[in-house]
């Protein structure tokens, strides 16, 4: 399944793209340099991912689903733990005893996150929200990714507007500083 289609489509292959880079990990050894690489990688797949999400999955879900509020916010809760574990792994070295231990605790939140919105979220969007609607987010989801940001940025801000303004320059900034240094080709 290839990107493209109606936002929980889009999202769903996100995930099983996050998963593949989590076994990727697993098969790379404890402190080689291939390790950081792919952190790098799977964090700036995972903040793409979350940004999008916050600025077009969630105040969908507000709007058109019941409690959407309270389910939103529990997501983005969710995005800010998973950012704070990414912003301390940033630091760390493969081979630092607490570079596993983070991606361990990424994985835990990540898979948590993504079955609560594959089996709960996803399904009460789909049967509430216009099919149109959710093939018009799809398309704003892969617009966003390719302007997002790509580091972590616990503090800023996760909801609409202020997301939509600050999340493009920031993105810009981020991708700069990848493009220098190299992180994540």
């Amino acid at each position: 399944m290839g990107h493209g289609g109606n936002v929980i489509e889009e999202l769903t292959v996100d995930h099983r793209e996050v998963d593949a880079m989590f076994a990727q990990l697993d098969t790379a050894a404890a402190g080689d340099a291939e390790r950081r690489e792919l952190a790098d990688r799977l964090t700036m797949e995972l903040v793409r991912h979350a940004v999008a999400e916050e600025q077009h999955l969630y105040p969908a879900v507000r709007r058109y689903v019941d409690d959407g509020d309270d389910l939103a916010d529990k997501e983005i809760a969710d995005h800010g733990e998973v950012e704070r574990l990414l912003k301390d792994l940033e630091g760390r070295e493969p081979g630092d005893a607490a570079f596993g231990t983070l991606v361990a605790q990424v994985r835990e939140n990540v898979t948590a996150h993504v079955r609560d919105e594959e089996e709960r979220l996803f399904p009460l969007l789909a049967e509430s929200c216009p099919p149109a609607l959710l093939d018009e987010l799809g398309e704003k989801v892969r617009r966003s990714k390719e302007t997002a940001p790509t580091r972590p940025h616990p503090a800023a801000p996760d909801k609409p507007p202020l997301n939509k303004i600050l999340a493009p320059g920031a993105g810009f900034v981020d991708r700069l500083r990848d493009a220098l240094s190299g992180r994540g080709k």
